[in-house]
């Protein structure tokens, strides 16, 4: 005997606040992917380096974020959170084949070996997120910000954790909208964290 699950209550209008959307909204994937990949092109390369940082922002964050928009118009997911699991299956493959063609580019064109390193450990992060997914919900919100984190800490040092708080208020917005358990955000922070800044690490 099959059941079917019951989807989670929505969020009360009394969570909605400014403070959950700045975490939710405004610290979505999209800025830290975009924040991380120009702030480690001037790393790598300074102004040639925020060139191709302006690439992979274009690969890993725009082009995404217009998949998802396209998918949301024709009514294939709610919107641009993608909130419903099932959802992200479909999602997260599109999100794969454009940051694979980034690697490519850059691995063609000879980027420089740190900007290449940050998109093959957003790639290995996406894979593993995907896998999770099938079973569970794990938060892409925190998984992308503690990553982000975590590479940037790596390139310019430990006072780039002065941003830690800018994680836990993402992490917080996601379960006081009822978007993910506490479980969920906690573990897409260590996925983010661990394997994109292993990853990071191995290639640079």
């Amino acid at each position: 005997m099959t059941t079917t699950p019951i989807p989670a209550a929505p969020a009360p209008a009394s969570a909605k606040s400014p403070l959950t959307a700045v975490g939710t909204d405004v610290l979505e994937p999209r800025t830290w992917i975009v924040a991380v990949t120009v702030l480690l092109g001037w790393h790598a390369d300074q102004l040639a380096g925020v060139a191709w940082g302006l690439i992979a922002a274009l690969f890993c964050g725009v082009i995404p974020i217009l998949w998802i928009k396209w998918g949301q118009r024709r009514g294939h997911w709610g919107d641009r959170h993608v909130r419903r699991r099932q959802d992200r299956l479909i999602v997260i493959p599109g999100i794969i084949v454009s940051v694979t063609a980034c690697i490519a580019l850059m691995v063609t064109l000879g980027a420089p070996r740190e900007m290449t390193a940050l998109i093959v450990a957003m790639l290995a992060t996406l894979f593993a997120i995907l896998a999770v997914t099938t079973a569970w919900k794990i938060s892409v919100h925190t998984a992308v910000s503690a990553g982000a984190l975590v590479m940037l800490t790596l390139a310019y040092g430990p006072w780039t954790l002065s941003a830690a708080p800018l994680v836990a208020l993402v992490g917080w917005s996601r379960v006081v909208l009822r978007d993910h358990t506490l479980a969920q955000v906690l573990a897409g922070t260590g996925l983010g964290s661990v394997l994109a800044g292993a990853v990071f690490i191995w290639l640079r």
